[in-house]
């Protein structure tokens, strides 16, 4: 069974056994996560396509960690001007194993 979530602004194809890492939920590390906004479902060969939404279609989840990404590097220069500006940035995750799909 395969479904389309959306979550944190982003759409994400899953299946059960799927581990990702979505924008950061507050959620504890073991706790179970459901998504309601479902896009699309396949089962069996037969696709159900939401407008938006698929009416009710959940899928569950369990939060394996939360961390933080890599450090990212915003640096600007402007040439024979004596302007430099950096930044450091690192985005905070949360990890997800999907465990069932309705």
């Amino acid at each position: 069974m395969l479904a389309v979530i959306k979550t944190g602004g982003k759409q994400y194809v899953v299946s059960e056994g799927t581990k990702l890492k979505i924008e950061k939920l507050e959620v504890e590390v073991g706790k179970e996560v459901v998504f309601d906004q479902v896009l699309l479902t396949e089962k069996d060969g037969k696709l159900a396509i939401g407008e938006p939404l698929v009416e009710g279609a959940k899928v569950a989840g369990k939060v394996l960690t939360q961390g933080k990404a890599d450090k990212v590097i915003a640096f600007k220069y402007k040439a024979k001007k004596r302007y430099h500006v950096k930044k450091g940035h690192r985005q905070r995750y949360t990890e997800v194993e999907i465990t069932k799909v309705n």
